[in-house]
């Protein structure tokens, strides 16, 4: 994980979970004003700007933060990487749920405020049946076998793009649209937009990402057994003050014995 001070990286995981919201609720706000009456349109313009926010936040929060911006994605990180040392620790992970809960909901007032809408008004978009559940389970489940399994083979220098790539793909092959965020399902609940969620949705939204995230390691430790061994280079690879800029930063085979935190 990133040598950076603990305030700066729950700073980082704050501000990028909120742009990152503002990114989702503004677009879906600014694609109804354009195209009222094509909702097939409205979801294009949609995931195009969340997964171009995404990428481009990721680049700016992950050498500091590792750019998490969801509660799901810390916790694999945590709990594949507890054994050897890698990744977050237990109190950081708090710290970065925190951060990020906080962030989401603070980016959906953001974009309310700036498209001229109460600042809080909570969503009457009830999202709550089996199938979108379902639909959350595999969005999230792809999430984390994506970002791991970058790390775990050396590539996370391009999860920018493919995180990017992949979430502006599954809001279209996911019943759900993919939120695959709890904090985000969280901060979406502020809004009574294209992007909401009934509060009462959430619970249902956040237990099926739960079950995901349970797959999506159990996939994980299937595939890559040493997976947690890489757990200090989600999202994207961080070099050590102390270490020279070389393939083992990368989270190459190299990197896998270097304990941090």
């Amino acid at each position: 994980m990133t040598t950076e001070a603990p305030w700066r990286r729950l700073v980082a995981e704050f501000l990028g979970t909120a742009l990152l919201v503002t990114a989702v609720v503004g677009s879906g706000i600014m694609a109804t004003t354009l195209s009222p009456d094509d909702i097939g349109l409205q979801l294009l313009e949609n995931s195009v700007a969340t997964a171009l926010a995404l990428g481009a936040l990721i680049l700016i929060f992950g050498p500091v933060s590792g750019a998490h911006f969801n509660p799901v994605v810390s916790a694999a990180d945590w709990f594949l990487g507890r054994r050897t040392r890698t990744g977050l620790t237990a109190r950081e992970l708090g710290g970065y749920v925190a951060a990020q809960s906080a962030g989401a909901i603070g980016g959906s007032i953001l974009a309310n405020l700036m498209f001229a809408l109460p600042a809080v008004e909570w969503s009457t978009r009830e999202r709550s049946a089996g199938h979108l559940w379902l639909g959350e389970v595999i969005a999230t489940a792809g999430l984390i076998l994506l970002v791991f399994a970058l790390a775990r083979s050396g590539r996370s220098a391009v999860a920018p793009a493919a995180v990017g790539a992949y979430i502006g793909a599954a809001y279209w092959f996911t019943s759900s649209t993919s939120f695959a965020n709890p904090a985000v399902t969280l901060g979406r609940a502020f809004t009574d937009t294209f992007a909401g969620i009934s509060p009462t949705s959430v619970p249902g939204f956040v237990l099926a990402q739960l079950g995901g995230l349970l797959l999506g390691v159990a996939l994980l430790l299937a595939l890559y057994p040493r997976g947690g061994q890489a757990a200090d280079q989600v999202l994207v690879p961080h070099t050590p003050a102390s270490s020279p800029a070389t393939g083992s930063a990368a989270g190459g085979p190299e990197a896998e014995g270097r304990q941090q935190q």
